[in-house]
């Protein structure tokens, strides 16, 4: 009886008064029962008065026990009870009435029974009342708090009266995402997905098995023993992501199609384990939703019975007075079913929608890499927000499956009741409509699939321009990428388009379809027979019973297009592409240091791939003993503290963690920071600098404590100084990690003598391996490669062993200095400057170090710049109605009022039907016993047919243009959009995590494209018949319209047309019950809206806020994957995930009860209006005829339907209106210089390349301190200048002024005699160039990376990549420069998309170059190359190189240093190298001793 007992259980009052109650009541039962005993000596008693007392005391008892058993639940009272008590109460008020009856008339006989009955009944009555409040113990008070739902009484779960309080709060004040209640344990994610899982594990298991019954069959059919060998493991493991990407994929083309016949998956599977996984909730709703079935057809019947009542002169008047009573009955108990089912069918949604994103999520964790490769994250990212939600969607009406049937089978048994087989013409128009409609719906589907490949398309480009953006900028190609988004779109939008006729051709069809029915209908009922004459209750009840028939009818080949689009779709086919690994046989010791060089290419990055099995392993098997730390590449930056980053989930112990910062050179970073380890870094680290990301990158693998580390070159992207002092205290023979097996890719050879072995990779395969000296000793190919950098590599050698030699206390004094003296954070964002920050945090760093000891000291205030990404804004209060009109003026003014007048036309026609057919059902009485006049009857038919066709031809007028005018508004709204995002400047970017704006181009664009047309339409005309049936009933009784005015009041009142003075005392009696009647109603109506709309508005709004996390959070996971899986913190992972869908879901949870609150009181409103209209037709009987009274009840029992709808398509509308709101937000984002002014640069500018800067200042945000303090220099014509500082000293933002990403603060940039700041960004970023940091590709062929304007022939491209020494590569692919990039170039490796961006800026060839670090990722033979290649191409043009490695400017003509944002020392390398300076001591460093020494 009880699902969780608790262990102790506390007596409260009501318990206390329940019980009592219930032993009354076994007194009453006994008492009687001695009574009986007592009348047994006086003579025979009838057996009855011995049963009757029995039965109760027996069932008293039980009841007793039954309270005292739910003792130890959490929802203490019983629903069995509650039921029970309302059934004995009815059953009582028989014998109730005729006991009073009797004792009115006569002095009561039996007094003492009389009284015990009386006494019993009242005890009855209270504990019906006691059992509706919620018995809540002490102990669970607590759960009630965190959601009243678990402790709510019966009665309180059926209406949602808990749900109460939340919607006063919300009304109070704007809800935030703390106040919205707990889930209950069963709807947690975690939770639900364990069942689904293991559910999951067993359907697939069969499914597996019936694949394999298929290739055996199929391949007995080929007679071919061994095709279509089974697949492989990773094959099969792919297969979940696969199924559930279902809807999504189609074939690529090309991607060889003619590849032998298509592969065949496991089916099905996904449907069996969701109803195997929710059958409890299935089987409820189904319950629900029988009876409410039911229900609906006993409204017409009763309806039928009132007609006849008020017809019949005779008839009783409490008959009439039950009707009345049973209508309402049937109404609330309807109604209260029907929400109940939908309670369950949209928590089914939410739910299977958790499953399914909690099993993609777990699947992408242990997906394998050639699956990865298959899908893009953008798709995964689709595939869990659309058709996650598709799923959710089918949920709720996946039960019209079975119950639009049933109601179409028993509306056409009722109808053939009334007009016998008349009906048949009704049903074979219906049939015929129905093959109209599967057509429509089969295109509507093509067009659907082919928008979704469109709007995919369309997001992968988004998240690639959002990616990419700074490239974009820097190189002025957002038109090309605009152009491109915009192509898609329009595709798009042409299909939305056609899609949306489609609809409202379906629409016509269906406004059609009721009415065509009960045309021809009522047409052969009259025309078959003489004698059959169309009577009021006839007309009504049939009109009645259409009218249910035409919601079945609308959904049920709706819900089976949505399942075919949900069970449909190809599924993506695997190609696993070939590893980059020949074959590799290698033995590391434990302990050891080894170093991976080879050129670029050479599957150095595979080799670290497949240690940690991320690759498809063909043949043979990698053994690795003891846990993992991995430092890829490109450093992964999760977006949370510093210090979460380098804990990463472990334990903290404070002095490992001072130590790891030490020795990874991080304190001086943090010395910067504006709040120390706990400043918050954004989205892939955005507000770190290149080697910071490296550094905490390589400082969380440190702190793991691992036994063997796999470092991806974590030395490329930091200062030589910096490498150094990793390289000695960290990876080195004396570094932390001197005891740990250390397998070391570098380019970088001055650390090769101090490893204990090296492994020389090229093309796929170990080339040779062994110690330093035995490789110089082999004559292979490392040392002729040592030998091409030689003199270089001597001095570097020596240096290091004279370092090694004097490591004694010189080394210690050296430590404390060397890197922490400069150290400083180049920060794209929080560059706060040195000084300042530290005297800020001095105080508090000490306080925050050394563990403090007095704890009373305040919490930090948050310091100027620690929080990056801001909160998203939540709009809070009313939407505003100017957002309504934004809309409507993007649809275009003049098609919303043609559509509204199409509304207005077939409303019209509707109420000239309506009336017709009251006219004509009184033919009947006009006419009795005789015959009906065949022109009379002609012509009725004939009207009514008439206003039907023109009622669905206005229709069709409106939705086809309205199709027109919402697709229009699409255009204009995302073209606005798209066009301000890209003109927005880099701060925006880097203050707004990507996931945020991507969810605009999705959700909020996907709603204003499909959501915001369907919600207006609907509420047009919920708002147009509301309004008819007001006009209906003003024109049968113009008396009203009086009354209706001043009070405003909405509602349907009596129609009386004909009326005698004498029966106006009658009529005003009615009336009064009346207005009585509606102030009530509508008064009612309004206070729920108006509450239940600011809680419903809010809840929408925190579920999109909650929304995005859950898909940022995805795509941190899917690009750190190797990361994450490395250290072995899935599980981890999966938590977070589960803790951020469960705030999403109880958002959503809430909204969706917040929903059937509103909808249970309103449908209680709407009861009642049914009430008073079947009451008033009892009271006023006599003075109203048939038609009138059928009229009246038939128009209240569609208009409380009308109602609600129309309270909930205003609410629907409003909360989706929030869509145009935040669309709005960022068309409002502030832009960046315009791109092109009235101002151009002469023809061919910069012709020199001199650039002079004159006092120039920037800072990078309003609040922060200015990053460049003033600097002055010039830049003559084909100089090379080097640039060179710490990190932080300000030289990217150099670069960043060049190309106007930050504005100046003073001071200005002049390049050839023009000032930069007076012409438009693109002309100025077209006439310079840049390589720059990071690689970025964009997906696309490789020439579209190269020109995406297509401004160069295809020659010079060719030119372009030779001098780029990627000519063979491009060659040796086979469609060569139409070769398809994946996303984020992942199909080259890091330095052959470094080459790629040479090529780039070789093919623009402009007169000014700016090198970013360009050769940070680079081998050294690479580097030769690109060296070589700039020297040789860019002879005649200015280079500005910003240089990490000294080497590669030690031949430019000047080399400026920078520190703290000055120009400290700016002249030849020579004259800087023999002056003791920064310069020099860099220098030293770095192993250079004579500007002659560097070959480089």
């Amino acid at each position: 009886m009880c699902k969780s007992r608790a262990k102790k259980s506390s007596v409260t009052k009501l318990y206390i008064i329940k019980q009592v109650l219930a032993a009354l009541l076994v007194l009453t039962a006994v008492a009687e029962l001695a009574l009986a005993f007592v009348d047994a000596e006086q003579g025979a008693v009838p057996a009855v008065q011995y049963t009757n007392p029995s039965l109760y005391i027996a069932t008293s008892m039980m009841v007793l026990l039954v309270q005292d058993a739910r003792r130890f639940c959490l929802r203490r009272d019983s629903g069995v009870l509650f039921c029970f008590w309302i059934l004995t109460l009815l059953c009582g008020i028989l014998p109730f009435q005729s006991l009073v009856r009797k004792a009115l008339q006569e002095p009561i006989s039996d007094l003492p029974r009389f009284i015990l009955y009386f006494i019993s009944y009242g005890l009855q009555l209270l504990l019906f009342l006691v059992s509706g409040f919620s018995d809540i113990a002490p102990e669970t008070k607590e759960i009630g708090k965190k959601n009243p739902e678990v402790t709510a009484s019966f009665l309180s779960s059926v209406t949602f009266q808990w749900y109460s309080s939340m919607v006063f709060k919300g009304y109070r004040k704007p809800l935030e995402i703390e106040d919205v209640w707990e889930l209950k344990d069963e709807d947690k994610t975690k939770a639900l997905y364990t069942a689904f899982e293991k559910n999951m594990k067993t359907a697939m298991q069969k499914a597996r098995a019936e694949l394999e019954k298929r290739k055996r069959k199929k391949r007995r059919q080929e007679g071919d023993p061994d095709h279509g060998s089974s697949m492989s493991k990773a094959q099969s493991q792919d297969i979940l992501v696969l199924e559930e990407r279902q809807p999504k994929k189609k074939k690529k083309k090309g991607d060889n199609e003619d590849s032998g016949p298509p592969k065949d998956y496991p089916k099905g599977w996904l449907m069996k384990t969701l109803v195997k996984t929710f059958q409890q909730n299935l089987l409820l709703a189904v319950a629900f939703k029988v009876v409410h079935d039911a229900l609906v057809f006993v409204s017409p019947q009763l309806l039928k019975l009132l007609i006849a009542f008020v017809s019949d002169e005779d008839s009783f008047a409490w008959q009439g007075y039950l009707y009345a009573i049973l209508l309402f009955l049937a109404a609330v108990i309807q109604s209260l079913c029907l929400q109940q089912h939908f309670s369950l069918c949209f928590q089914l949604g939410i739910n299977v929608r958790a499953s399914l994103i909690a099993a993609i999520y777990k699947k992408s964790l242990t997906m394998s890499g050639a699956t990865r490769k298959e899908s893009t994250v953008g798709e995964t990212v689709n595939l869990m927000s659309a058709d996650a939600q598709r799923f959710m969607d089918l949920a709720n009406f996946i039960h019209q499956l079975w119950s639009s049937p049933l109601q179409i089978i028993l509306s056409i048994v009722f109808l053939w009741g009334e007009l016998g087989p008349s009906v048949l013409a009704g049903i074979a128009t219906l049939v015929l409509l129905l093959p109209i409609n599967a057509f429509l719906v089969a295109k509507a589907k093509t067009i659907q699939e082919r928008n979704m490949k469109n709007k995919d398309e369309r997001m992968k480009i988004m998240t690639e321009i959002l990616n990419g953006i700074k490239i974009l900028k820097l190189f002025a190609w957002e038109p090309s990428f605009e152009k491109r988004v915009n192509e898609i779109r329009a595709h798009e939008l042409k299909n939305l388009v056609n899609f949306s006729y489609l609809q409202s051709v379906s629409v016509f069809v269906f406004t059609c379809a009721p009415f065509l029915v009960s045309l021809a209908s009522f047409a052969v009922y009259v025309l078959v027979d003489e004698n059959n004459i169309l009577d009021a209750q006839k007309a009504f009840t049939a009109i009645s019973l259409f009218n249910v028939l035409r919601f079945p009818m609308a959904t049920l080949p709706m819900v089976i297009s949505f399942l075919v689009q949900e069970l449909m779709g190809d599924l993506a086919v695997l190609f696993l592409q070939p590893s980059c690994l020949c074959s590799v046989t290698l033995d590391i010791m434990p302990g050891s240091l080894v170093a991976v060089v080879g050129a670029v290419g050479s599957g150095k990055s595979s080799l670290v791939s497949a240690m940690l099995g991320e690759m498809e392993n063909i043949k043979g098997h990698i053994n690795i003993q003891g846990s993992l730390a991995y430092v890829p590449q490109q450093a992964w930056i999760q977006n949370a503290t510093l210090k979460d980053n380098i804990i990463f989930g472990s334990e903290l112990d404070e002095a490992r963690y001072q130590q790891v910062l030490k020795a990874c050179a991080l304190l001086p970073d943090l010395e910067l920071l504006p709040a120390g380890d706990q400043t918050e870094i954004g989205e892939k680290g955005i507000n770190l600098s290149g080697g910071q990301k490296q550094r905490v990158s390589l400082a969380r693998a440190v702190y793991s404590n691992a036994d063997i580390y796999i470092l991806d070159d974590p030395l490329s992207a930091v200062d030589a100084h910096v490498g150094k002092y990793l390289f000695e205290h960290v990876l080195g023979p004396k570094g932390l990690l001197q005891k740990k097996t250390r397998i070391l890719v570098t380019h970088s050879i001055s650390f090769l003598p101090q490893v204990d072995n090296i492994v020389v990779l090229a093309a796929g395969a170990v080339s040779e391996h062994g110690s330093y000296s035995t490789l110089l000793a082999n004559k292979g190919a490392f040392s002729q490669f040592l030998n091409l950098y030689g003199n270089q590599e001597e001095d570097v050698s020596e240096e290091n062993t004279a370092a090694v030699a004097l490591a004694g206390d010189e080394e210690e004094a050296d430590e404390a200095v060397d890197p922490c003296t400069e150290e400083h954070t180049e920060d794209v964002v929080t560059m706060t400057l040195k000084r300042e920050a530290s005297i800020r945090r001095s105080k508090l760093s000490r306080s925050l170090s050394k563990k403090s000891t007095s704890f009373q000291e305040e919490p930090p205030k948050k310091l100027k710049g620690q929080q990056l990404i801001e909160k998203e804004a939540v709009e809070t209060g009313r939407v505003k109605f100017s957002m309504y009109l934004r809309y409507l003026r993007a649809v275009g003014l003049c098609f919303t009022f043609w559509i509204v007048m199409g509304y207005v036309g077939q409303y019209a026609a509707y109420v000239g039907s309506n009336l017709w057919l009251s006219d004509w059902t009184d033919d009947s009485v006009r006419y009795q016993n005789q015959t009906y006049p065949t022109q009379q009857r002609d012509l009725r038919i004939g009207v009514f047919g008439a206003l039907g066709v023109s009622q669905a031809l206005f229709l069709l007028f409106a939705t086809m243009l309205s199709a027109q005018g919402t697709v229009r508004a699409s255009r204009v709204m995302h073209q606005q959009l798209l066009s301000n995002i890209l003109r927005a400047p880099m701060s925006f970017f880097d203050t707004t995590p990507i996931g945020r704006i991507v969810n605009r181009f999705a959700k909020d664009i996907f709603t204003v494209d499909e959501t915001i047309p369907m919600s207006f339409r609907s509420w047009i005309s919920c708002f147009m018949a509301i309004i008819s049936t007001l006009i209906v009933i003003c024109l049968a009784t113009p008396f009203f319209t009086v009354v209706i005015i001043p009070l405003s009041i909405f509602y349907y009142f009596v129609l009386v047309r004909n009326w005698a003075p004498s029966e106006a005392f009658a009529l005003l009696r009615a009336v009064s019950w009346w207005l009585l009647g509606f102030v009530l109603v509508t008064s009612l109506c309004h206070s729920f809206q108006r509450f239940y709309v600011s809680t419903s508005r809010q809840l929408r709004r925190l579920d999109s806020v909650t929304r995005s996390p859950i898909y940022s959070h995805f795509g941190e996971t899917v690009s750190g994957l190797s990361v994450i899986r490395a250290y072995g913190h899935q599980e981890r992972f999966l938590k977070q995930n589960e803790i951020t869908m469960d705030i999403n879901q109880k958002s959503v949870y809430s909204w969706i009860v917040s929903n059937r609150w509103l909808a249970i009181r309103l449908e209680f409103v709407g009861s009642l209006v049914v009430f008073f209209s079947a009451l008033l037709a009892v009271i006023a009987k006599g003075t109203l005829e048939g038609g009138i009274v059928g009229l009246s009840v038939s128009s209240a029992l569609n208009v409380t339907q009308t109602l609600n709808w129309l309270v909930r398509t205003s609410s629907e509308l409003e909360t989706n209106i929030v869509a145009v709101e935040r669309v709005h937000e960022y068309m409002t984002v502030k832009n960046e210089a315009p791109w092109v002014t009235k101002k151009h640069p002469p023809h061919g500018w910069p012709s020199r390349g001199e650039i002079q800067f004159v006092d120039y200042k920037v800072r990078y945000r309003p609040e922060l301190d200015l990053v460049l303090q003033g600097i002055t220099c010039n830049i003559g014509s084909t100089e090379k200048v080097g640039v060179v500082g710490r990190t932080g000293a300000g030289k990217s933002s150099l670069t960043n002024c060049l190309f106007r990403v930050l504005e100046a603060a003073g001071g200005k940039i002049i390049i050839d005699d023009v000032d930069i700041a007076t012409i438009g960004l693109h002309d100025l970023r077209k006439s310079l160039t840049i390589i720059p940091q990071d690689p970025v590709l964009f997906t696309g062929t490789l020439r579209m990376n190269l020109d995406p304007f297509d401004q160069y022939s295809d020659e010079e491209v060719w030119k372009a990549l030779e001098l780029a020494h990627l000519k063979t590569f491009v060659q040796g692919l086979p469609e060569r420069l139409l070769h398809l990039v994946s996303e984020a170039g992942e199909n080259l490796s890091v330095g052959q998309r470094q080459l790629v961006c040479l090529a780039r800026a070789l093919l623009r060839k402009a007169k000014i170059l700016i090198l970013d670090e360009a050769t940070a990722a680079v081998d050294l033979e690479t580097d030769h190359l690109i060296q070589t290649t700039i020297r040789s191409a860019f002879a005649d043009c200015t280079v500005l190189t910003i240089a990490h490695r000294l080497h590669t400017i030690m031949d430019s003509n000047r080399v400026m240093v920078l520190h703290a944002g000055q120009i400290v020392e700016f002249d030849s390398p020579e004259q800087l190298l023999m002056k003791q300076g920064i310069f020099s001591a860099m220098a030293k460093d770095a192993g250079i001793t004579t500007a002659e020494s560097t070959a480089l």
